[in-house]
């Protein structure tokens, strides 16, 4: 790779690295100052069936819109492929662009495996956890979705397992700071906010969720 090359490659390195120094900050800063909300219970088990519930329903989605492409029509091609998965190393095509290294479209490897991750990780620290148990908890379950659920039809992506984390954790944090300044709101505002910041938690506390 050539000077000019190396430099773009650098650009969204050094900005994900400052942004997620920026998340980290949040967090203490958020820490240090809770809302009026009561202490939470620390648990692993509500992330864990809200993560397994979010990767049933992205599984269910790829089969809708991709139709054929993520079938088991063929369960010797999805064993092959699935196989593959586990004997050869991820995929990586370093000649691709930016955010394209696994040949998929920018914006779904940039935003989608983005939000995909703070969905994950949001819920790890709103039930208890910090920073660092809740990114390893988002890297663990794209681990399980490359590997286990989309691996059955598609190689898994080197980008995908990091940036599924890291990504998630940058915009996770974000979520989880607004979500607990929303805590310090009127209860009317308060849930609209929490709403917009995490609609698919705010169902499930209304269905009798503790964290």
């Amino acid at each position: 790779m050539d000077r000019r090359g190396a430099l773009r490659h650098q650009g969204p390195v050094r900005a994900l690295a400052f942004s997620l120094g920026l998340a980290v900050t949040l967090s203490g800063a958020t820490a240090r100052g809770q809302g009026t909300d009561p202490p939470r219970r620390s648990s692993w088990v509500i992330p864990t069936l809200h993560g397994g519930g979010q990767l049933l329903l992205q599984r269910v989605g790829l089969s809708v819109l991709y139709g054929s492409a993520f079938t088991l029509d063929d369960p010797a091609r999805a064993a092959q492929s699935f196989g593959r998965a586990w004997t050869t190393p991820p995929l990586f095509d370093a000649s691709r662009r930016v955010f394209e290294w696994d040949r998929d479209i920018f914006y779904i490897n940039l935003f989608g495996h983005g939000l995909m991750g703070s969905e994950l990780y949001l819920r790890a620290r709103q039930c208890g956890h910090d920073f660092a148990s809740s990114l390893l908890f988002t890297a663990g379950m794209s681990f399980a979705w490359e590997y286990l659920v989309e691996s059955w039809h598609a190689q898994p992506s080197a980008l995908d397992l990091v940036w599924t984390p890291l990504g998630g954790a940058l915009i996770g944090e974000f979520r989880y700071v607004a979500w607990e300044l929303a805590g310090r709101l009127p209860p009317t505002p308060r849930r609209v906010v929490r709403a917009i910041v995490d609609p698919f938690g705010e169902l499930e506390r209304g269905l009798g969720s503790d964290c």
